[in-house]
C-alpha cells in the first residue's frame, strides 16, 4: 500500500500527480479485497493496467489506483489454449505462446500493455487485434460478481468492448491459438519489432498512439499533412518519427499535452474537417 504515489512512476508518459492510495494485489483475492471495501465504503477507485496509454493529471487522482501486475500475472497453458491473468504483459504472453509453437499473437508482442486493458480496448497492431484471439474473458461485474463472457459476447470493436461498455474489470483472458512453426513465429515477432523500432518513437516517454484512426484515414498522416511535425507545447511535442505520438520530450506536465491535443484536433479539423478523438485516457483530478 502506498500513499500520495506519484502517478508519472506508473505511468509510460512518465507524467501524473500523486494518487492518494495505491494498492497493488498479490493476487485474485487481494484484488476482489480492494475492490469490495472500496465499494462498501464508496470510495472512488481506478484500476490500472501497465499505464501504456494513460495521461494523468498534475493533481493526480483523488481514491484509489489498485495497479494490476505481477500478482495477477498468472499465464497457464492448456493445449492450443493461454489463460493469463489480467496483469500478464503482452509482450511475456507472446513469448510463451512462441515457446509453445502457438502462432497468431504475434501481432500484439510489441504492444507494452497488459492483456486486461488490451482486451477492455480491443488493442490492435499491423492488422491483428485482440478479437481475433480472445475465446472467453473472466470478469467482475459491477454487483461484485464473476462473469464470463465468450468473443461474441463481448461486444468487441475498435479500440471498445463490453467491459468498458459496462464498467467490468478484466480478471482473466483466454486466448485461443494454432500450433505452428517456433522458427517462423519468432521470425515474425522480430520483424515486427524491427518495424516498430524503426518507425515509433520508442526512445521517448509517451503514451502509444495519441489518436484513435479516423475510418479510411490515418491520424499520423493527417497530422503530418497539416504541418504540424515537431510542433510543441511546453514539454510535449508531436514526434518528429511518428506524427501520430505526442511525446514527452521535457518533463511535460498533462496540460502541455492536453493543450498540444487540442491544437492539433483543431487544426486537423480545420484542414480536413474530421475530428481526432484520443486513444489515449485522460484521468485524474481536473
Amino acid at each position: 500500500m502506498l500513499i500520495g504515489e506519484p502517478m508519472k512512476a506508473h505511468t509510460s508518459f512518465k507524467i501524473g500527480g500523486p494518487a492518494d492510495l495505491m494498492v497493488i494485489p498479490g493476487n485474485e483475492g487481494e484484488l476482489l479485497n480492494a475492490i469490495n471495501i472500496c465499494r462498501n465504503n464508496k470510495i472512488n477507485f481506478y484500476i490500472m493496467g501497465n499505464g501504456t496509454n494513460l495521461l494523468v493529471s498534475d493533481k493526480g487522482i483523488r481514491g484509489v489506483v489498485i495497479k494490476l501486475g505481477d500478482g495477477l500475472g498468472e499465464i497457464r497453458i492448456e493445449n492450443n489454449i493461454i489463460k493469463a491473468g489480467a496483469g500478464a504483459l503482452l509482450s511475456t504472453i507472446s513469448k510463451v505462446a512462441m515457446k509453445n509453437f502457438l502462432k497468431g499473437m504475434e501481432f500484439a508482442s510489441g504492444i507494452p500493455g497488459s492483456i486486461g486493458g488490451a482486451v477492455m480496448m480491443n488493442a490492435g497492431a499491423y492488422g491483428g487485434e485482440m478479437k481475433d484471439i480472445i475465446s472467453r474473458v473472466k470478469c467482475l461485474n459491477k454487483d461484485g460478481d464473476i462473469v464470463y463472457f465468450n468473443r461474441d459476447e463481448m461486444n468487441f470493436r475498435y479500440r471498445k468492448s463490453r467491459i468498458g461498455d459496462e464498467n467490468l474489470i478484466a480478471l482473466e483472458a483466454e486466448i485461443e491459438l494454432n500450433y505452428g512453426d517456433r522458427e517462423e513465429i519468432e521470425k515474425k515477432m522480430n520483424e515486427l519489432r524491427d518495424r516498430r523500432n524503426l518507425k515509433q518513437p520508442l526512445n521517448v516517454p509517451s503514451g502509444g498512439s495519441t489518436f484513435k484512426r479516423p475510418e479510411g484515414f490515418f491520424a499520423g498522416k493527417l497530422i503530418e499533412d497539416s504541418g504540424l511535425r515537431g510542433l510543441r507545447f511546453g514539454g510535449a511535442q508531436v514526434s518528429e518519427k511518428h506524427c501520430g505520438f505526442i511525446v514527452n520530450i521535457d518533463n511535460a506536465t498533462c496540460e502541455d499535452v492536453k493543450k498540444l491535443i487540442g491544437i492539433v484536433q483543431k487544426v486537423v479539423q480545420d484542414n480536413f474537417d474530421l475530428i481526432l478523438e484520443p486513444e489515449i485516457k485522460i484521468i485524474g483530478e481536473e
